[in-house]
């Protein structure tokens, strides 16, 4: 008997951010990849779990030259183990755009 699975993956539909509170925990399992790209003209500080500030991050990504531009820059965790706390951003006027995967 042959089985096979086919994965689905639901995302949220995306939107442009500006809070401290990128993503909420998921739980246990429930987040199977996200992504953040910054989309503003500041470099915003990334942290998993905690509270993001520009001296306790993970990642710091670039800004766009003009807003919105694609430039900007981003980080993924969409395999593997995927981080399932809370992810904050921090910096001078964040602007982002976040997706979830489920």
């Amino acid at each position: 008997m042959r089985k096979s699975i086919s994965p689905v993956e639901n995302a949220n539909t995306p939107a442009i951010e500006d809070g401290a509170a990128a993503l909420a925990d998921a739980g246990a399992g429930g987040r199977r990849g996200w992504s953040i790209q910054n989309v503003g003209t500041n470099p915003i500080f990334v942290c998993l779990g905690g509270t993001a500030s520009s001296t306790v991050f993970h990642w710091v990504l670039k800004a766009g030259t003009g807003e919105s531009d694609g430039l900007g820059g981003s980080v993924e965790e969409k395999s593997g183990a995927v981080f399932q706390g809370a992810i904050t951003i921090a910096g001078t006027t964040p602007k982002y755009v976040v997706s979830e995967y489920e």
